[in-house]
């Protein structure tokens, strides 16, 4: 079973019509013992980095998602997704992310606009077969303010240009986490969530 953890993230709704367009067996679930018997973990996101954790700690999600994560569960992060895996973020001081990879999430910094906002192309820095179906210069849809910066540089999958060039997706053993939005990206980002529910 594939378990969408339900922390009163942004996209729920679309992140579900994907899914279901799919017609893939999953369940949108913020209880601890769902998560404990997952198969695939997806967590998507669209909001803030504090509240969020501290959503997952009220709920009591954050050690069961790490678990999952250690037991070698596949890992779909999405947006704040992926930045929730890093130890720290810019927008919340003071507040820990999970702390699975090493890195912090900052802020765009430039004359820019911000949040970036819109189609943007990626870059493949490695292959990987999530992105089988993904050419470098593919437009996928994003919608954020922060980005990640990856400590362990051999983890980044894909670039993307935006002021400058930031890190749009990670992989690692059995994590896979994007910065862009699969669910809203038309034919191509389906098939990527397709590729990840039924390796």
């Amino acid at each position: 079973m594939i378990v969408v953890v339900d922390y009163g993230s942004g996209n729920m709704k679309s992140v579900m019509n994907a899914l279901d367009a799919l017609l893939v067996d999953y369940m949108i679930s913020d209880n601890v013992e769902d998560i404990k018997q997952a198969d695939k973990i997806i967590l998507p996101g669209v909001g803030h980095f504090g509240h969020a954790m501290n959503t997952l700690k009220e709920k009591n999600l954050i050690v069961p998602i790490k678990e999952a994560i250690k037991e070698g569960k596949p890992y779909l992060g999405i947006c704040l997704g992926l930045q929730l895996l890093f130890e720290s973020s810019e927008e919340a001081p003071g507040v820990n992310g999970l702390g699975i990879l090493k890195g912090s999430v900052i802020r765009f910094k430039g004359k820019m606009k911000i949040p970036h906002m819109g189609w943007n192309s990626i870059e493949k820095k490695k292959e990987h077969s999530f992105l089988k179906d993904i050419s470098n210069g593919t437009y996928l849809y994003f919608v954020h303010s922060y980005f990640v910066v990856p400590q362990e540089k051999e983890i980044t999958l894909t670039t993307t240009d935006y002021g400058k060039s930031f890190v749009s997706a990670i992989a690692t053993e059995n994590i896979f986490a994007c910065q862009f939005h699969p669910e809203k990206s038309g034919q191509l980002g389906i098939s990527l969530l397709r590729r990840f529910c039924e390796e």
